[in-house]
This record gives C-alpha cells, sequence and structure tokens, in this order.
C-alpha cells in the first residue's frame, strides 16, 4: 500500500543547500588542503574583498564567528569600563554580551511595533555623557529604522555598530545592508550566508579602523612576533573562507527565493500579526516570525501535523539568568516581552516548496482553529 502522508517539513534544510552547491564546495576546500592555507590565507582574503562589495562597503576584515565581530569592533573603537553601549533587549545574547566582554555597561532599550526594531526614541532617552556606541539589530533580517538612530549617532558624536548577523542581502533605501560606516556580521551555519562552522565579519568604510580591526583580531601583530597591541585571536580559518567565498556567489539568488516565501506567507497568513518591514527596505528574511497566543499549544500542534517550527528569543536578554546584574526588572521592556512570549517561527529557506509553504499556512490556521 503507497504511503501517501505528507513528508515532514523541517524549519532548515542545510542538507539541500549543500547539494546544490557540493562540487563547488569540496573543489573550493580542496585548494585549502593543498595549499596549507589553514587560517586566513588566499581563500579568506578573496572572501573578504567579495563580501566587502556585496556590501557596497570598502573593507571586510572577516573574524572566527559573529560574536568576535561585534567585541572586536567595540575593542577598536577603544570602549571600555566605564563607557556605556545602547543596544536592544530583543536580541540574540551575543549582542549584550559583546559589550560586556568589553567591561562597557549593556544599555537596553526596547523594540517598537509594528516594526518591532529597535525605538528610537527609547535610544534618545537613554543616551548620557558615557554612551560610546550604539547597537541597532537588523532583527529577522528586517532593517531597522537606520535614518533616526543614525541622526542620534551624529547629532551626539556616537559611532553606530549595526549588527545585521541576520540581514545578509538586506536592503535599506536601495542600499545593501552593510553599506554604512560599520556593520557586523555572523556567519553561524544557519544563517543565510552559513559557513560550515563558525565565521563572522566586521564592514567598515574608514582604512585605518580597517587596519585596527586587521591588527586586534591577530593578537595585536601586523609583522610576525612583533605585537603592537594587546589583541586577540579571532582569525578565520582558511576552509571557512572557502566556503563562504562558493556560497556568496549563490546568496542573492538565495535571498530572492526566500522573498518568494516570504510573500507566499504573507499572502496566506494576511490575517496575523507579524512585524511589519519599514517603507524602501527589503528583508533578507532570516526569519519569518508570526506574533501569536498559546504558542506552545500551537507549535505543538504543528509539529504534529509534520511541520518543525522555531522560537526567536523565548527570554530576553534583561531576563535571562546570567544577566541579572543588567539591573532590569521584568516589566522593563513591554514589547520585547511580548515577543518572547508570543513569537513563532515558521519555515523559512530557499529550496521550500510553495506546497510546503502551503502545508505549513494550513497547518497554522488549523492549529489554531
Amino acid at each position: 500500500m503507497t504511503n501517501l502522508t505528507p513528508q515532514r517539513v523541517p524549519y532548515l534544510d542545510l542538507n539541500a543547500q549543500y547539494a546544490s552547491i557540493r562540487e563547488e564546495v569540496r573543489a573550493a576546500v580542496d585548494e585549502v588542503f593543498e595549499t596549507s592555507a589553514y587560517v586566513l590565507g588566499p581563500a579568506v582574503e578573496r572572501f573578504e574583498r567579495d563580501f566587502a562589495a556585496f556590501c557596497a562597503n570598502e573593507h571586510c576584515v572577516a573574524v572566527n564567528n559573529g560574536t568576535a565581530a561585534l567585541h572586536l569592533t567595540l575593542a577598536a573603537l577603544g570602549i571600555g569600563p566605564g563607557d556605556e553601549v545602547i543596544t536592544q533587549a530583543n536580541t540574540f545574547i551575543a549582542t549584550v554580551a559583546a559589550i560586556l566582554m568589553t567591561g562597557a555597561r549593556a544599555v537596553l532599550v526596547d523594540v517598537a511595533p509594528p516594526t518591532y526594531g529597535i525605538d528610537p526614541e527609547a535610544v534618545a532617552a537613554a543616551i548620557t555623557p558615557r554612551t560610546k556606541a550604539i547597537i541597532p539589530v537588523h532583527i529577522f533580517g528586517h532593517p531597522c529604522d537606520l535614518d533616526a538612530i543614525r541622526q542620534l549617532g551624529e547629532a551626539h558624536g556616537i559611532p553606530i555598530i549595526e549588527d545585521a548577523s541576520q540581514a545578509h542581502g538586506a536592503t535599506y533605501h536601495g542600499k545593501p545592508i552593510g553599506s554604512g560606516a560599520i556593520a557586523t556580521f555572523s556567519f553561524y551555519p544557519g544563517k543565510n550566508l552559513g559557513a560550515a562552522g563558525e565565521g563572522g565579519a566586521v564592514v567598515v568604510r574608514d582604512a585605518a579602523l580597517a587596519r585596527r580591526l586587521r591588527l586586534l583580531r591577530n593578537h595585536g601583530s601586523e609583522k610576525k612576533y612583533v605585537h603592537e597591541a594587546i589583541g586577540f585571536n579571532y582569525r578565520l580559518e582558511g576552509i571557512q573562507g572557502a566556503v563562504l567565498g562558493v556560497k556568496l556567489r549563490y546568496l542573492a539568488a538565495w535571498t530572492n527565493a526566500r522573498a518568494r516565501v516570504a510573500a507566499s506567507y504573507d499572502t496566506l497568513l494576511a490575517e496575523f500579526e507579524r512585524p511589519q518591514l519599514i517603507a524602501d527596505t527589503t528583508s533578507a528574511h532570516h526569519i519569518y516570525p508570526v506574533i501569536i497566543a498559546d504558542r506552545e499549544k500551537v507549535s505543538d500542534r504543528m509539529k504534529d501535523d509534520g511541520i518543525d517550527t522555531n522560537v526567536h528569543y523565548p527570554i530576553p536578554c534583561h531576563l535571562q539568568p546570567g544577566y541579572s546584574a543588567l539591573g532590569y526588572a521584568r516589566g522593563a521592556f513591554p514589547h520585547s516581552e511580548r515577543l518572547a512570549q508570543m513569537e513563532l517561527s515558521l519555515p523559512i529557506f530557499p529550496e521550500l516548496t510553495d506546497a510546503q509553504a502551503q502545508r505549513v499556512a494550513t497547518s497554522l490556521q488549523l492549529a489554531l482553529g
């Protein structure tokens, strides 16, 4: 008897992505082994050049993960104890952790509906003479209100560091995310541009800052055994540079495919609350979030129906048990807390078919029925 049970729809399918580029990846990795350029080296340098161009920026400094990219940037800007850095409560914990790694104080602010990006009014209210940087996060792959944040930075002489870890390929007013003064990226495997392991990068316009970043990522050294500064071992491996170099060639097409899936969901799930895009922007659609009550019940019912889902993020940064020293109580950031309680991430990846998207949407609607 033929089994007509539909196949499970995974939240993410990295095997399908790899299958489409297997031979190119293997050839690129073989080159790294043949040249023994395992740390930095030609593959990383090519990727840095190409990713800077992809972001319409001048310099790319590749590092070993996205947290390192944030920490390295803060360190290169000279931020440390006694300083304050503003970021949002609704983000992956690495954004806050990188600030604390410098010894600076992390000052959190809420996000604002309907975009659920960082709230510029809250940022303005949080600025003090000790504020040395603002880190807006392009959460879900949706660009935040950069104009408003940049205006605050310019008015107060504060650098803006865009956390673009979820926004590879997104655009803001027709320009790529990452085309501004400073942006950091993560290449964790599940990201839209993912390594075969860990990886990250900082893209910057200023040549002096790029030099400082390169110096600090390599133990404060440009010349072997000569250390101009106290630095870090944040170098990207050659194999990761090779894999990322291959995948970068497909990123624009993959971004378009994610947009197709998101557009299907937008039509099929028009009645659901979802974080909205700012006008004249495009999303990388790293995450497709819906905001619903009874999230756990709905997720369990969808799982029983063969649909995998995810949550980003069930505990906001200020309520994490290891971060109580930040000094924020429950209720401090109501929109971030609401998202933590009600956000459900639906499957989205370039290879997701229209039929699968329809199954996901139907399953969600039935789970709420």
